[in-house]
């Protein structure tokens, strides 16, 4: 789950990180009298669950509260990598003198939490870790002691060669590991974390991936989500129980089982297509998930071809033709479909569907080429 700028601050306020103050606007009058109870030059900030605002225009200073109101307004209804922004961040411009980045995130290869670090801030890190590898530092974390205060000074030491600097530094590189501990967090990032003319060291940006698998004990955090800056679908998906991920392909993907959908996103890849999603049913035998999934896939412009592609195990096939032949009742598809089924009460899936107009493969890769042509204009063999 994502969580706002202004939401992942109050998390590093309440664990002591050195945050400026900032108020949410919804309204261009708002984002003007938060400026004026500031009574200095400040920064309206986009608060939308995407990264590159400040490309986007989505980031302005503003001088004078006038010019507060006149930034929101233009901010106000920028569509971010197809997301609507509805609210911005108010809060004072820091006089910067240096800039560098800090984070931490679970890193699936090493099975721990692993802090980077780089003096080089304000950028993606992902454009440092590319062009200047040198200036990283990663840090893996030992779950049975946590960050110690020795690995938050040698941290510390790589941003700054100032001591003070590095000693704040050091600080709050242990205060955003509680942070991302009492969150649940999958990320927790300052970019960028500056050194002010005035000699503070502050976190002037903040950004939290909260895992989804920590919500359900910690409901102060759940109650940070907000589905009106998530993808719609998304948010649908969720409600259904799917997992569900929106990608920018042309071929919609219905499957049952994380590893399966993964190698059906791989298989219409090399057979030249592009998934437009991932997602899985689960082993659901409910024929009102595949009911939902193709409500879902069908609200997508994009998809040129819909593609089935089921394993029967704990999932009933059956039951699966049963939500296809009931979804396609009820929303009659613009789009070609392809299935695949295999497995428990194959047999009995194959009658339901070619009763009801539909035909069935059996073969993985004869499905996928076949979905992939129909959604590239191609025919169906």
């Amino acid at each position: 789950m994502n969580i706002h700028e202004y939401q992942a601050k109050d998390i590093f306020r309440r664990c002591g990180i050195p945050v400026p103050p900032g108020e949410v606007a919804t309204t261009p009058e708002d984002a003007e009298r938060i400026a004026r109870t500031f009574g200095t030059r400040v920064v309206v900030k986009a608060q939308v669950h995407a990264g590159g605002r400040g490309k986007a225009g989505g980031v302005m200073l503003a001088n004078t509260p006038a010019d507060a109101r006149t930034m929101a307004q233009q901010i106000f209804g920028l569509q971010i990598k197809g997301l609507t922004v509805t609210k911005v961040l108010v809060t004072p411009a820091a006089d910067i003198a240096s800039e560098a980045y800090a984070g931490v995130i679970v890193d699936r290869a090493s099975k721990r939490a692993v802090f980077m670090v780089s003096p080089a801030g304000g950028i993606d890190i992902e454009e440092v870790a590319a062009t200047m590898p040198e200036k990283i530092l990663r840090l893996p974390v030992d779950p049975r002691y946590g960050l110690l205060p020795f690995e938050a000074s040698r941290m510390g030491f790589f941003l700054y060669t100032d001591a003070k600097h590095a000693r704040a530094a050091a600080k709050i590189l242990r205060q955003l590991w509680q942070a991302f501990l009492s969150s649940g967090a999958s990320l927790a990032e300052i970019n960028p974390l500056v050194v002010t003319t005035g000699d503070d060291v502050l976190a002037l940006d903040a950004k939290m991936v909260i895992d989804d698998n920590e919500l359900e004990r910690r409901p102060e955090i759940a109650a940070l989500r907000d589905e009106s800056a998530e993808n719609a679908s998304e948010v649908a998906a969720r409600k259904a129980s799917l997992t569900f991920i929106k990608l920018d392909g042309n071929v919609g993907c219905v499957v049952n089982g994380a590893g399966l959908a993964m190698a059906t996103m791989d298989l219409v890849k090399y057979y030249g297509g592009e998934p437009a999603n991932f997602l899985d049913i689960g082993g659901s035998s409910n024929p009102e998930k595949v009911v939902h999934a193709l409500r879902i896939i069908t609200r997508d412009r994009n998809v040129k071809a819909i593609l089935f592609n089921i394993f029967g195990g704990i999932t009933r096939t059956d039951d699966v033709a049963n939500g296809i032949v009931a979804a396609t009742r009820e929303h009659p598809l613009s789009v070609p479909i392809v299935i695949r089924l295999t497995g428990t009460n194959e047999e009995i899936a194959v009658q339901i569907l070619q009763q009801n107009g539909f035909t069935a493969l059996i073969d993985m890769d004869e499905a996928v080429q076949k979905a992939v042509r129909l959604a590239t204009g191609g025919k169906a063999a």
